[in-house]
């Protein structure tokens, strides 16, 4: 075996992983500065998501003010750290066979949930299995696939793949992953609301708020400063801009870029931007007329301007996409792959392989997707005018447009937040049949090249094969990707940050309820 210290894989030989764009980033707009951390205080925050059909069931989470949900309340065996290195949380350490194909996490002792109960090796491969059950919804599903078997010894979880994969430890930081009590039938208890983490849930009123109090037998001593908190679901976005200019919040997400310049000038307020691998689709159902050809979804592609994009829509904070998810700064990006810029000679081109003359299409729209969702695709509009394609653009409504658009329309705006590591953004929303592959796209090369470079142990084979991998999604998926946007987020100076923040999800990698601080 192969030890990795501590919880943090061993930096040399195959074990070897970057943070993924996980960059801790400055705070270039008036960060506040790092101080030392006191508890205390009531944090209130408003976020840009949330809707009334959220669930605790971790299968279901789908929006960003779920992800800070599950990173309050609950612990996960892993943790993707602000400088973007993987970290011990419910695991204390863990190794791996010499091919990365089997993994022992030693479970921690002494962590109990809010209940009472003690956290156990049982509850740890009750959690990972209500992902792997047979018919089961969980969006983690394609990404605890690969495990063929869990076994425990003691105090420790063995996880038994079907072939070598080094970002193991990653992968079990999801957050759809959290360790929950074991319940028989069930797998999991997940109804109750009771979780390991920092805080424990008073209250939760699916897309209104959520209020938390501390969880004073948390293990550890060095998170969760603040006494309680409540978040609000907040997805209008004026409506979260006045309250955190009012005061009636203390920070919020999703800020309108628009507007950042004037917020930057409030002597009240700090503005947050943070590069790392969020980034702004549209998505093209490969099922439905007319994206079952891949000439038309590549006219869509040269039919968008990318650099308008990020200039209107984003103001400069962010940078243009090239219809692949991985970012500039993650570990095997292919700097050889041409970039695609708006070329309507082009996209006529492409239109013409299709048999086509012109196009006529829908796409659905809306601010929950992301902040300038509508006014984006209103410029796709017009720029796709000149390559022959009329693009209708539908307003839909914030609240369900996850659960009633998002997936069930042939083409609509989308927000992803990315991942720490390719394989798990690839598993999670590329490969065949993936709960969120929003194309509905299937390559059966990608899956098994996929495969192959996750156990590939050689870094330069594994480069050339990541390579590839976004060569096919850019040229041949269904995906447009345009933009990856900054995570731009305010907050009152009385808070207290860390001098690194994570950029591996917003809000300092949504662990802002254990890591921030009333200064």
């Amino acid at each position: 075996m192969s030890l990795i210290t501590n919880g943090r894989l061993d930096r040399r030989g195959f074990l070897k992983t970057t943070a993924a764009g996980a960059v801790a980033a400055s705070l270039p707009l008036g960060g506040a500065m790092a101080a030392t951390p006191k508890k205390g205080g009531h944090l209130r925050v408003g976020k840009g998501h949330g809707q009334t059909t959220d669930t605790l069931n971790p299968g279901q989470w789908e929006n960003g003010y779920m992800i800070a949900l599950t990173f309050a309340k609950d612990g996960h065996l892993t943790e993707v750290l602000a400088d973007g290195s993987i970290g011990p949380e419910i695991a204390e350490s863990w190794e791996a066979s010499e091919d990365a194909a089997t993994w022992r996490f030693k479970i921690r002792k002494g962590v109990t949930y809010h209940s009472g109960k003690t956290v156990t090796p049982e509850d740890v491969a009750a959690s990972i299995n209500f992902h792997r059950a047979e018919g089961t919804t969980s969006a983690a599903a394609p990404i605890v696939a690969p495990i063929q078997e869990i076994t425990i010894e003691g105090d420790t979880v063995i996880f038994k793949l079907d072939g070598g994969n080094a970002d193991f430890p990653f992968i079990l930081s999801d957050y759809h992953l959290p360790v929950l009590p074991a319940d028989g039938e069930a797998g999991i208890d997940w109804k109750s609301g009771d979780g390991c983490g920092s805080y424990k849930i008073r209250d939760f009123n699916a897309g209104v708020s959520t209020t938390f109090e501390r969880n004073e037998n948390h293990w550890r001593d060095d998170v969760a400063w603040f006494d309680t908190i409540e978040m609000l679901s907040l997805t209008d976005q004026n409506a979260r801009t006045t309250a955190l200019v009012s005061g009636d919040v203390d920070t919020i997400d999703k800020l309108d870029l628009k507007t950042v310049g004037l917020l930057a000038r409030n002597a009240d307020l700090n503005i947050s931007s943070i590069a790392g691998t969020q980034h702004f689709t549209f998505a093209m159902d490969s099922r439905a007329e007319p994206y079952t050809d891949n000439n038309v979804r590549l006219a869509m592609k040269y039919a968008v301007n990318r650099e308008e994009l990020v200039e209107k829509i984003l103001f400069g904070y962010g940078s243009v996409g090239n219809d692949m998810p991985i970012g500039s700064g993650q570990q095997f990006y292919n700097t050889e792959l041409e970039q695609k810029t708006f070329d309507p000679d082009k996209a006529k081109f492409y239109l013409k392989e299709a048999g086509l003359d012109s196009l006529e299409v829908s796409l659905s729209a809306s601010d929950a997707a992301f902040a300038g969702a509508v006014d984006a695709a209103t410029l796709y509009q017009n720029s796709a005018k000149e390559a022959g394609i009329d693009l209708k653009v539908v307003r839909e409504p914030n609240d369900g447009y996850w659960s009633d658009v998002w997936m069930k329309k042939p083409f609509t705006a989308v927000y992803w937040g990315g991942r720490p590591v390719q394989d798990q953004m690839f598993a999670t929303a590329f490969t065949c049949g993936a709960d969120w592959n929003d194309g509905f796209w299937c390559n059966e090369h990608f899956d098994t090249l996929l495969k192959q470079a996750r156990a590939e142990l050689d870094q330069d084979k594994r480069r050339q094969q990541y390579w590839e991998l976004q060569e096919i999604v850019s040229t041949q998926g269904s995906i447009v990707i345009p933009m990856f946007a900054n995570y731009v987020y305010g907050s009152h100076k009385k808070i207290g940050m860390p001098e690194n923040v994570a950029s591996n999800w917003d809000m300092d990698g949504e662990r802002w309820a254990e890591r921030w601080w009333f200064a």
